[in-house]
């Protein structure tokens, strides 16, 4: 009994290589393995035609079948031809290519390169402008006579580089992305480690707010009372350039109190003392020249 491993590499070695998946397979090698576990039929490979239908069954030692009709008809080998007045760069041909046989640009026009196309078809189904035909180029012959042992041999290497490469771009895709999710973790959990800082000093910055939310109050209900300055009325401009200068000080010392998280400068809610007699007023000389 033959190994279904050496089997499925021998019956790889006995397909045309085209990858065109007409056998309802992903490419010749997929196709080569189940065929080697019974799972599908050995006739089922058009661009092999009769010819590769006959050496499959002598290696299976099985009767010759006729082609699957299923599967496709044989025939002469075609090969692509872009339409360059109509091509719009989209790369849909280029990705569906399985041997890498389209070269182009996004938004550039693509080209075939003939000695490398394996006539699959693969291309013509994800064009959206309708700009590729399958030209026969083989006259008469078909199947193997209208291929060879060196192409097939060169249509497998090309397919099998090609899957490595898509492979390592997806590693490196899924490698990007792997990082892109733990900068994003490691982001979240600085900023959650942060956040018990930021609370306290929120917590600071509220209380700041309500200490000089109710020192305004408090002057109001002085002002109220008649205890506020009342010689307002006949303040000369230079006494009154000095109380805007003296003013604009504590406006700053109160947002500076805010943003650093104490009440720098501030008078406290609860001494009160009017407006101008806090150390700060005593040490500023525009506040002295009031008095």
């Amino acid at each position: 009994m033959i190994d279904r491993d050496t089997l499925a590499d021998r019956i790889e070695d006995l397909l045309p290589q085209t990858q065109c998946t007409k056998c309802g397979y992903d490419g010749c090698r997929p196709y080569a393995e189940a065929v080697a576990r019974g799972e599908a039929n050995y006739n089922q490979c058009p661009p092999g035609g009769a010819q590769g239908i006959a050496r499959l069954a002598a290696l299976l030692d099985q009767p010759v079948l006729a082609l699957n009709p299923a599967n496709g008809e044989e025939r002469a080998r075609p090969l692509a031809v872009i339409d360059e007045t109509l091509c719009i760069g989209c790369t849909l041909c280029m990705q569906a290519c399985p041997v890498d046989a389209i070269v182009g640009a996004p938004k550039l026009m693509h080209t075939v390169i003939d000695e490398l196309c394996t006539g699959c078809d693969l291309c013509v189904p994800p064009c959206p402008v309708d700009c590729i035909e399958m030209v026969p180029v083989t006259g008469e012959r078909t199947g193997w006579e209208a291929w060879s042992a060196e192409q097939a041999d060169a249509a497998r290497l090309r397919h099998d580089r090609r899957a490595e490469r898509l492979a390592r771009e997806r590693e490196a895709a899924e490698a990007r992305a792997a990082a892109r999710r733990a900068e994003a973790a490691a982001s979240a959990g600085t900023l959650a480690a942060q956040a018990p800082a930021q609370d306290e000093a929120a917590k600071k910055r509220a209380i700041i707010q309500a200490a000089l939310e109710r020192a305004r109050q408090k002057k109001e209900a002085l002002a109220a009372q008649g205890v506020a300055p009342k010689n307002i009325e006949n303040v000369s401009a230079e006494v009154q350039a000095q109380i805007d200068v003296a003013e604009a000080r504590r406006q700053r010392l109160g947002a500076a109190a805010l943003t650093a998280g104490k009440p720098a400068g501030q008078p406290s809610a609860d001494s009160g003392s009017p407006p101008g007699n806090s150390k700060d007023d005593r040490d500023d000389p525009a506040s002295s020249g009031n008095r």
